[in-house]
């Protein structure tokens, strides 16, 4: 099933929860809502569902209008962040819930829930917990119940509200994974809330970042952190490095360093901010003359593959964070205290024209 949303506006007295927001979410895909807390993504969420209606605006289903429709009458499948299960029942009527509460016409009878309950339990690899009680389950079994359960009623389409929030970090890494492999197998049209910008790149197909109310960007997990269509994206998918300065004919002057920034040729005396990544420096020891950042090593982390280095720049003393490759530290035997030099190999300049400095 397809999902398209239409300029969609959503206010909450005065806060502006959704503004204008039009998306389309392509049939058997798994996609995530991305973004800080108050953004408007479960507010989205919600209004596909069916559990909120937009001030204005569609939701189309399949390519029908689907906005007064209500929730039973959409198809959908929705987890909770906190699971919603009903302790006093065993986790076999749990999932078989939805199933028994069909109008009658619709309702399969008691063989055919018995067998699709198991079908269920097996694919979420419970089947041997159906007497237990929720209260019993760890917290990723909970979990994977909910999505049993949502998945009972055979949605066209499912939506999850976080559903890892709950969790530890190592269950959360070992679901999402598990997600990611029950998706391939069921290829249900999928969208899951999330503010783990990790668990969005590792689990989706493709990744909205939401900012205010609005889509900030729309893309592949790769397109989105390799190619950040704003200063939003870049600092909020993952760790980054801000240079500030002034952008004249091309090159980028900040602090005692210059770049070349060919992507403004045309800017004059603009501010600009540029973004890079700690894996995006080169680290070496200082020379006179050495083009590049000054800084100082104030602090090394080097365990496992990677070195993280806290650093300083001499100019004006803002900190700086590279990460290299363990290997390269050990060949440099960097010491703290010592000067090197960075150099950005990979970074984006956004200039304000109208601000110059």
């Amino acid at each position: 099933m397809t999902i398209e949303v239409s300029n969609i506006n959503k206010r909450f007295g005065d806060f502006v929860a959704l503004d204008n927001v039009s998306l389309q979410f392509p049939s058997g895909e798994l996609t995530a809502l991305l973004g800080p807390s108050g953004c408007g993504k479960t507010t989205l969420l919600r209004i596909i569902a069916g559990l909120e209606y937009p001030d204005s605006g569609r939701v189309l289903l399949d390519g029908e209008d689907a906005s007064d429709r209500h929730v039973r009458e959409r198809q959908v499948g929705f987890v909770f962040q906190h699971y919603a299960l009903f302790k006093h029942m065993t986790v076999f009527e749990n999932v078989a819930f939805g199933l028994r509460v069909k109008p009658r016409r619709d309702r399969p009878n008691e063989q055919q829930i018995r067998h699709k309950v198991q079908q269920l339990l097996e694919l979420v690899q419970l089947d041997w917990l159906a007497d237990r009680h929720p209260p019993q389950l760890s917290g990723g079994q909970r979990q994977r119940i909910a999505l049993a359960r949502a998945l009972a009623v055979e949605p066209r389409v499912l939506l999850l509200d976080e559903p890892f929030g709950a969790l530890d970090a190592k269950v959360r890494k070992e679901l999402r994974r598990w997600l990611r492999r029950l998706h391939d197998d069921l290829h249900v049209t999928s969208i899951f809330v999330t503010h783990d910008q990790e668990e969005a790149l590792e689990v989706s197909d493709q990744v909205v970042l939401m900012n205010k109310g609005r889509v900030e960007q729309l893309g592949s997990p790769e397109q989105v952190y390799n190619n950040p269509a704003s200063p939003f994206v870049y600092g909020f998918l993952g760790n980054v490095n801000l240079f500030h300065g002034r952008v004249n004919d091309g090159v980028m002057a900040s602090g005692d360093a210059s770049f070349s920034v060919p992507g403004h040729a045309s800017a004059t005396n603009g501010q600009g901010i540029a973004y890079v990544r700690p894996h995006d420096l080169d680290i070496d020891r200082y020379t006179p003359g050495a083009e590049g950042i000054v800084v100082k090593l104030r602090r090394a982390h080097a365990i496992g593959p990677l070195a993280q280095l806290d650093l300083e720049r001499a100019d004006n003393a803002e900190l700086i964070d590279a990460v290299i490759p363990n290997e390269r530290y050990r060949q440099l035997q960097l010491k703290e205290g010592e000067t090197l030099v960075v150099r950005p190999r990979r970074m984006q300049v956004f200039v304000d024209q109208g601000a110059a400095i």
